[in-house]
């Protein structure tokens, strides 16, 4: 039982700190649009956005709506915002849908309803994640990797 306890209390601490940044990200606060590059873009027929570099950049996107998949990369302990990540989206092996280099931190997608495989790189490491996507409430994903480099 002390075992336990003594894990929880780092992950609850980690939970509580973290938990006014996200409430600051996610703010419905006005956006000081000069500082937001982030522009919808398309390929193969699918609609995403790419950025988040900036609160501001990252509020914006975060205020979006019309996209069913969200995807936040992250990086580090302090689970810092990274923007060197390669995605692939694919409907079913073989069928890639969406392929983007170097993304920005934060990634939503309009895809048509089915079921996807998510793969993220960043510098050799690979993370995957396969979801059902459809035309409610959006899915969210978070891929982490343990290093800052």
């Amino acid at each position: 039982m002390k075992r336990i306890l003594s894990l929880m209390l780092p992950v609850a601490a980690v939970a509580i700190l973290a938990f006014p940044a996200m409430l600051q990200a996610t703010s419905p606060e006005p956006v000081d649009s000069a500082g937001v590059q982030a522009q919808q873009q398309q390929q193969n027929g699918i609609n995403y956005l790419s950025g988040g570099i900036g609160v501001d950049e990252a509020k914006a996107i975060q205020q979006t709506t019309g996209y069913n998949l969200h995807m936040t990369f992250a990086v580090g302990a302090q689970d810092q915002y990274t923007a060197d990540v390669d995605v692939t989206i694919q409907k079913s092996p073989g069928q890639t849908g969406l392929t983007l280099n170097q993304t920005g931190s934060l990634v939503y997608v309009q895809l048509p309803p089915g079921k996807y495989t998510v793969v993220a790189t960043r510098n050799g490491e690979t993370r995957r994640d396969v979801t059902d996507v459809g035309s409610g409430t959006a899915r969210n994903l978070v891929f982490h990797w343990n290093d800052a480099g």
